[in-house]
């Protein structure tokens, strides 16, 4: 029998952290003493109940997720609300709560034309500190996953149905007016006085930053510490390719927005709005896993999950979500091979709007994105730079070199030097198609 995954070693410490925050925090029940002689919240009738969790699944959870079915009303508000939230600079444990409900609040006045609702309620939160979890307690939104709407069999009239409304989504989170108060970009936190601010971005464990510019400076310079700190990567130091990368944050850097009409564009972004695998073309891709949708009506029901959420450029949705459609902006890695030049190929439709037939070509509008007056590759002025930056960023760091959890599943040097060796074509062929 397969061995259970290390995010299943705390799994029972998990449960009766949630009976303990729902005693000390919302009063449900008197304390009584267990066979173990601890004390925890008797909470007769409640069900803790985890969501999309697998005991196996040989990857680190990034979160959990737990569906509390509580037999009595408990209020809005909890009891220790008044927990003083952490100022902007902190390390990313201590900001991934406030950043995702200062995201939760944006989203929901951005995205309040859409009834019924679609973002979550927050009713209480508890930021992470040394040997404390952090957790947010929100509302459970109906709906099942889009999976059957994205496969093979989903038909032509429902993928453009449910399109069509994300595309409402997208616009209302690029079309939001931020907060004065929202000054960089990156991530957020709460002030003293309740105002959302500008702090550090999880993901990253840097920032804010002053300007689109050096966001991707400062991620470019932290994903090479990163790869500094990889015994494989070594910091790109062999065959003189960090001084390629070097020369670019250098040279290349400021002329990739230079250009720029609108640099300080800010928006919402999501960066997830799709999650888990399903098959497509033959080979697995991500899912809209963080869309629900009600499939008797057809009607999207719910946006889900702002753990990779920020405030940065409106292009950047379009380098992280939408893999369904093939909205992620892959390519640029290799065009000897002629998967490699499909990809480009794709890539370059993507960023033009110009699609070859038979496909059908693209439609233009008197504003330019469409039927619903998105913001889209093809209408976002410098995107192509933009996803040039992007494409080297992402290949500083190669997932399936930092990432502990495959290391461990994949032992063999052989096969670890051989993903060196690819990783170093993919960044050397990105500094070539740029120049560098």
């Amino acid at each position: 029998m397969e061995a259970p995954s290390h995010n299943h070693a705390n799994y029972q410490a998990r449960l009766d952290y949630i009976q303990r925050l729902l005693g000390d925090n919302y009063r449900l029940s008197d304390k009584v003493s267990t066979p173990l002689h601890r004390t925890i919240p008797k909470l007769s009738g409640t069900k803790i109940t985890p969501v999309q969790y697998e005991a196996h699944f040989p990857f680190e959870y990034n979160n959990f997720v737990y569906r509390l079915s509580i037999p009595v009303d408990i209020p809005t508000t909890p009891r220790n609300a008044d927990v003083k939230l952490q100022q902007p600079g902190c390390v990313p444990q201590e900001t991934h709560v406030q950043n995702e409900v200062a995201i939760l609040t944006l989203a929901s006045a951005a995205l309040q034309h859409i009834e019924p609702s679609i973002v979550p309620r927050v009713f209480g939160l508890g930021p992470a500190s040394p040997g404390r979890l952090g957790w947010i307690l929100q509302e459970l939104m109906p709906g099942v996953p889009l999976d059957d709407v994205f496969s093979p069999a989903g038909s032509l009239k429902q993928k453009k149905e449910i399109l069509g409304q994300m595309a409402r989504i997208l616009k209302g989170l690029q079309d939001y007016q931020l907060p004065p108060s929202i000054q960089g970009w990156g991530g957020l936190t709460f002030d003293d006085g309740g105002a959302i601010i500008s702090a550090s971005m999880p993901t990253v464990g840097a920032g804010p930053w002053s300007s689109l510019q050096e966001s991707y400076r400062g991620r470019i310079k932290v994903a090479l510490g990163k790869a500094e700190e990889n015994p494989y990567l070594q910091g790109w130091l062999p065959n003189a390719v960090r001084e390629r990368v070097e020369d670019f944050i250098e040279r290349g850097l400021p002329k990739q927005f230079a250009d720029l009409s609108s640099s300080q564009d800010r928006a919402i972004i999501h960066a997830d709005f799709t999650e888990f695998p399903l098959h497509h073309h033959k080979e697995e891709i991500q899912s809209s896993d963080n869309l629900l949708y009600e499939p008797e009506t057809g009607r999207l029901t719910a946006l889900l999950d702002y753990d990779f959420s920020g405030i940065l450029r409106p292009a950047y949705e379009f380098f992280r979500s939408f893999a369904p459609d093939g909205g992620r902006f892959t390519g640029w890695i290799s065009d000897r091979d002629p998967e490699g030049n499909e990809l480009i190929a794709l890539r370059m439709a993507k960023l033009s709007g110009e699609f070859p037939s038979p496909l059908p070509t693209s439609v233009v509008t008197p504003n330019g994105p469409g039927k619903h007056n998105v913001k889209r590759p093809s209408t976002i002025q410098g995107i192509d730079k933009l996803a040039n930056v992007d494409a080297l960023l992402g290949t500083l760091t190669p997932w399936r070199l930092i990432n502990k959890d495959f290391l461990r599943m994949n032992p063999d040097e052989g096969h670890r030097m051989e993903l060196r060796r690819m990783g170093e074509e993919q960044l050397i062929a990105v500094l070539e198609r740029i120049g560098f």
